[in-house]
């Protein structure tokens, strides 16, 4: 991880400069204020500031729905509540706001999550550091043979070695290029704007990304998960671990419904109610796809 003498200094002032507040403070989120958590091999991500924990959403819903959560005897339990039946205001009284680093190619996948407010490091004005992501050995996979989005097999011996060097080499080359497109060395040069557009999507970028914490948890719930591809997943990882110190009966509450539970359809529920009354259900007799059906007794395993 690498982090500018500017940053490392930013870091120091701010943790050396406590403020009295009288808002809401969460002592969980505090510990990680500034502090950066290595991801990857230079990436990092740090809270910058945050908004609002647990009683916020509490009292957020109160507002909201009024006596219709008198029911509810404490405020876990209405935070639960307001989980399991996917109410989502709430939660968006909470903001997280996070200085990442990362690859070029995690970041355009990142950003399809287009709820949050982001401020990238330009290129257009900076000159990008020589950082590139090179994935460790264990991480080398070959293409799913049967999921177009996912891996198969971790590579072995010389393959293994030869896609490694041709990682390192290829972002070596581009990189070199890069310079000498520049202005630099007294010669006109290309535009920053333009030398860009040599660079490999291993390169890593920075940015601000501020979010509300229901689609935070949003975020999470895909890009956390198992299945997720393993250079968003643990930037996600990383995340979950602030966001559970942040607001703990929340993120309970989504590891809980979100994270652990199982969604089902129509047909998904009337097949279990089938099984559940001692009928012998198949993926034929469930008018059930073939994904759908591997899908649901996927769950139940």
């Amino acid at each position: 991880m690498t982090l500018t003498p500017e940053q490392l200094e930013d870091i120091q002032a701010s943790r050396a400069n406590p403020q009295a507040t009288l808002r809401a403070v969460a002592p969980g989120m505090e510990k990680h204020l500034y502090e950066a958590r290595e991801v990857l091999d230079h990436g990092f991500v740090r809270v910058i500031d945050y908004m609002g924990d647990d009683s916020a959403i509490v009292q957020a819903a109160r507002v909201s729905y009024g006596a219709g959560t008198k029911h509810v005897s404490n405020d876990e339990g209405l935070i639960r509540y307001l989980m399991r039946h996917w109410h989502s205001t709430p939660f968006e009284m909470c903001e997280l706001k996070l200085h990442v680093k990362l690859p070029v190619f995690v970041a355009r996948q990142w950003i399809r999550h287009r709820t949050a407010n982001v401020n990238e490091y330009s290129a257009r004005y900076s000159i990008l550091d020589r950082e590139f992501y090179i994935p460790q050995p264990e991480q080398l996979a070959a293409q799913s043979t049967v999921n177009n989005q996912g891996r198969g097999e971790t590579l072995q011996g010389a393959e293994a070695e030869r896609v490694l060097r041709l990682l390192k080499d290829d972002a070596g080359r581009a990189y070199d290029h890069y310079e000498e497109m520049l202005s630099q060395d007294g010669q006109q040069g290309l535009a920053r704007e333009l030398a860009r557009m040599n660079l490999p999507a291993n390169v890593y970028t920075q940015w601000y990304w501020k979010v509300d914490l229901h689609n935070l948890f949003h975020f999470l719930r895909l890009r956390a998960d198992s299945h997720a591809q393993y250079e968003i997943r643990v930037y996600a990882d990383a995340i979950c671990e602030m966001v559970k110190d942040w607001v703990p009966a929340a993120y309970s509450a989504f590891e809980d419904y979100r994270m652990g539970g199982v969604n089902l359809s129509a047909k998904g529920v009337e097949v279990l109610k089938r099984k559940l009354a001692g009928e012998d259900v198949t993926q034929e007799s469930s008018g059930m796809s073939k994904g759908e059906w591997r899908e649901l007794m996927a769950a139940f395993e």
